[in-house]
């Protein structure tokens, strides 16, 4: 990858416009979790220090191209300067003749946070007028939106095309973990899979088979596997009609050499509720009218016998039921070894995706990991092996001069 950082750009004297993800949670105008926010953070205060004006673009909600003043970024202006220490002045538009007003009145040593992109309808179409109007209001475009790169929008990929550009210090560190878990990584690579459906995770697995050594697959899509192997899963979720997919992603990974490492024995109960009586048995010895909810602790050994062997892990999904105790064991036993192995310094640990994230909070080993991504969809798709259009324009010059 040839992308800029922060540190390669002059930015003295130059309007920096700055594409943040706050798309944070708030409760009658007030913002209850502020994390987005704060990793802003760095990249705000480096423009600052190195004489830039940080001008900053985010979307809100999904407005779906209409004014909805319910979804207006105003309301966040409080933690932003909480956050960021400064001034934060706000503009009502985040194009036009009150944009470059509000862009020519800020005063040195502030900040301006534009509205909501997605109140214009060009934004998601990545309409080129739309891009050229806010590409106007800057002199570099700095991406500081991992999360929002999977979108080739007006203001991730549109103005990103007109401008010099870079990656801000959460986009930085976000690329840097994944080249490191995944572009060029150290060997062996395991990769985590869990989760509910091999549905939602065909093209994950079928990349993934093709880059790691080892492939462990936990959750409800475990059972689908198990269940294309003949084994009988009782009432657990499973997606049968996938079951003849799962065949062809073991018969892939065969040839490309790529162990999978499915349950040996499984954690099984007849209610899904939190406390509910619960047996351990081998994986063929469900009872029929039982569901597996968790993986067994033979299995949890098997896991740790192959982290042992790696160099790499990168994580998505749980291992089972962690929402509900006792059926958070194997994620939390795994995760533990994995935060182990990475704390001596013998492992990368790479984790990402919502459940991912709250699962591994929960376990108390995700202070451990060497980087946890909050970007969801953007993570995935990246896992997938697919380009992110966000990331992608950062590596070209600008070929477009602004309207």
């Amino acid at each position: 990858m040839s992308w800029k950082t922060l540190d390669e750009m002059d930015l003295n004297g130059k309007r920096v416009l700055v594409r943040v993800d706050i798309n944070v949670p708030v409760e009658n105008g007030r913002v209850t979790d502020a994390t987005r926010i704060e990793r802003v953070g760095p990249t705000v205060q480096d423009i600052l220090a190195k004489g830039g004006t940080p001008i900053l673009l985010a979307h809100f909600g999904r407005p779906k191209g209409k004014h909805v003043p319910g979804l207006s970024l105003q309301p966040l202006i409080p933690a932003l300067e909480r956050a960021f220490g400064v001034t934060v002045a706000f503009c009502a538009d985040c194009r036009g003749p009150a944009a470059r007003a509000a862009v020519e009145s800020l005063p040195a040593g502030a900040v301006l946070l534009l509205e909501n992109t997605r109140f214009h309808a060009g934004e998601e179409k990545n309409d080129p007028s739309l891009g050229a109007e806010i590409a106007e209001l800057g002199d570099v475009y700095c991406n500081d939106a991992f999360s929002a790169a999977h979108r080739a929008h007006a203001s991730t990929e549109g103005v990103a095309r007109r401008l010099p550009s870079c990656a801000g210090r959460l986009m930085e560190a976000e690329l840097t973990a994944l080249e490191r878990a995944l572009g060029a990584p150290e060997r062996p690579v395991v990769a985590v899979v869990g989760g509910a459906k091999v549905s939602t995770k065909l093209e994950l697995l079928g990349n993934l088979v093709e880059k790691v050594e080892y492939l462990v697959i936990g959750g409800g899509m475990a059972n689908t596997f198990l269940a294309a192997r003949g084994v009988d899963v009782g009432k657990s979720l499973c997606e049968r009609d996938m079951t003849a997919t799962a065949r062809q992603i073991m018969e892939k990974a065969e040839k490309t050499g790529c162990e999978i490492v499915l349950p040996v024995d499984v954690v099984v109960a007849r209610e899904f509720k939190a406390g509910a009586a619960n047996e351990t048995v081998a994986v063929d010895a469900c009872p029929d009218d039982a569901m597996i909810l968790d993986a067994g602790p033979r299995t949890v050994d098997r896991i740790r016998e192959v982290f042992e062997t790696a160099r790499t892990v990168i994580w998505n999904g749980p291992m089972g039921a962690f929402e509900i105790e006792p059926f958070d064991m194997a994620t939390n036993a795994a995760a533990s070894k994995a935060a182990e192995m990475t704390r001596a310094g013998d492992l990368v640990s790479v984790a990402g995706g919502g459940d991912t994230v709250a699962a591994l909070n929960k376990s108390g080993a995700a202070a451990d990991f060497t980087y946890i991504s909050t970007a969801g969809g953007a993570f995935l798709e990246w896992m997938e092996g697919k380009t992110l259009p966000g990331v992608a324009v950062l590596d070209a010059e600008p070929t477009t001069e602004p309207a």
